[in-house]
């Protein structure tokens, strides 16, 4: 019954989080920071509980981020397993899952996870070492706005008063690299196509599509902002109506000081399909931040970005081919930099 209602709970809050968070209704989830996918047991970011229920914390957690109308248990696997504790099983990490309102605008849950990360560095049994994040969906752009928050070097008013808890950045020196699982980095065409439609419905002289259109535009803040991957107030001030994959006035690039891969599924072999298309929610453009588009100009290594053929967008939140590349990057990674240590190389 519990996975259940944690279910239903996510659902609705990614459809309405923002309403229930405004009213002040109990039903909004709170953003906490969860010990596994299965029990849904929140953690308190005070010491001693988080001892408790880490009794061996490591010195390197990963942490994972769900995406929209869902919870941490969508990444589990039918035995039980996840990427979570298969990363813990293979390198000695310590995971743990972030549960938020997927309702509420992007920038503002990038905002509060700033500080929970500020807190658990400062409340970590042990002296943390790396926070290694895995971003499914949404959870990717969160993951991204948090980051973008934690980087700024200069914050003015009205800046200043939404992200000052962000601002100490102790905590994005600890990430190093970041995974990202079906994260619409360019936005998700399908919302654009609802919010196009809802404001030709509401054109129309006729009380019923207005009503239509009303209808429409109760979707929450969160959905909306996939649209067009609106990570900053900024962004969302200045949405438009168009198809195009990004709004170029808008970018907020990949932080250079993070080493990124990216996973993208698609179901069409058809390189036009699998563009336009994806894994049915998200384009493979959209999921490799436009890397996979232009070969010649990559920001990114090639190496960085995968491709899943035959995968669509849910399954992707757990999938073995999926954890196979993270535990392959993530290897090659610390081999790689392990070597630049011992050659003393910067």
């Amino acid at each position: 019954m519990g996975k259940k209602l944690d279910f239903t709970l996510g659902v609705l809050n990614g459809v309405i989080g923002d309403y229930l968070a405004r009213t002040g209704n109990g039903l909004a989830t709170e953003m906490r920071f969860v010990r596994d996918p299965h029990g849904g047991e929140l953690l308190d970011l005070e010491r001693e509980a988080l001892a408790r229920a880490h009794p061996e914390a490591s010195s390197r957690v990963t942490l994972l981020l769900h995406g929209v109308s869902c919870t941490e248990g969508v990444f589990a696997f039918p035995d039980g397993s996840d990427y979570g504790s298969m990363h813990a099983r293979d390198f000695g990490t310590t995971p743990l899952y972030l549960r938020y309102n997927s309702g509420l605008a992007i920038a503002d849950n990038g905002a509060t996870l700033a500080g929970l990360l500020r807190t658990l560095v400062d409340v970590w049994p042990t002296p943390l070492e790396e926070i290694i994040p895995f971003g499914y969906s949404m959870g990717g752009l969160v993951l991204r706005s948090a980051c973008h928050l934690a980087s700024l070097e200069q914050l003015d008013a009205p800046a200043a008063r939404v992200a000052r808890d962000a601002r100490d950045a102790s905590w994005l020196r600890l990430v190093r690299r970041a995974f990202y699982v079906g994260t619409p980095h360019l936005g998700a065409p399908l919302e654009r196509v609802g919010r196009v439609f809802t404001r030709v419905m509401r054109s129309i002289p006729d009380p019923y599509t207005r009503l239509i259109a009303d209808i429409g535009e109760l979707r929450s803040d969160g959905v909306k902002d996939l649209g067009d991957a609106d990570l900053r107030h900024d962004d969302r001030a200045r949405r438009t109506h168009q198809f195009s994959l990004r709004d170029p006035r808008h970018p907020v690039p990949l932080l250079p000081s993070i080493r990124h891969y990216l996973i993208a599924g698609a179901l069409w072999d058809d390189v036009r399909f699998a563009r336009l298309f994806g894994d049915m929610m998200v384009p493979v453009p959209s999921a490799t931040d436009g890397h996979v588009v232009d070969a010649e100009g990559l920001a990114l290594p090639p190496g960085h970005v995968k491709i899943l053929p035959g995968v669509a967008h849910l399954p992707l939140a757990h999938h073995p081919d999926v954890y196979t590349h993270i535990r392959d990057w993530y290897r090659d990674d610390r081999d790689d930099r392990d070597d630049r240590d011992d050659r003393g190389d910067a």
